[in-house]
């Protein structure tokens, strides 16, 4: 459980996280490859927030005594297997989001991935690489995350 700038003010477990809407630390990276194209992925339904939803950032919650750029790094190889690439930071500092599920304070990066992608952990269950345009047009058709649409989907379509 963190303040408003991301300080660890309590530590508790994920599920007393997720029943109290506690607010928390997340990491956000795009992958895109070499011609701009954006890697999307559908999530498990085992996932224990918005299962099955499409999201366009690889991340999730930063673990106890995690470093930002740690978690990044391992979140982005655990669900689709990206690794051995530099995080470029696409948010100076931390950003905030919070609806009614959730209370999140996150960072965002980008990474230029041009290999296969693998789902290692079962978080995953597919993917695929979208033009801008056509990631528009799958927003619209499919459901999203909306962390990942409201905090990620600005910086990489200005």
């Amino acid at each position: 459980m963190v303040d408003e700038h991301g300080q660890v003010i309590d530590v508790v477990a994920r599920s007393v996280m997720r029943a109290g809407r506690l607010r928390h630390r997340c990491t956000f990276v795009v992958v895109r490859d070499p011609a701009g194209r954006v890697l999307v992925h559908q999530r498990s339904a085992r996932k224990d927030m918005w299962p099955s939803r499409w999201d366009l950032a690889a991340g999730g919650v930063v673990q106890v005594g995690e470093d930002w750029e740690v978690a990044a790094t391992r979140e982005l190889a655990e669900e689709v297997g990206v690794t051995g690439v530099a995080l470029t930071p696409l948010t100076i500092g931390s950003v905030s989001y919070s609806d009614d599920d959730v209370d999140e304070v996150a960072r965002v990066w980008t990474v230029t991935w041009d290999a296969p992608v693998t789902f290692a952990d079962g978080e995953v269950v597919a993917a695929r690489w979208v033009t801008i345009d056509e990631l528009r047009s799958l927003l619209d058709r499919e459901s999203f995350v909306p962390d990942s649409v409201a905090l990620a989907l600005p910086l990489i379509v200005a």
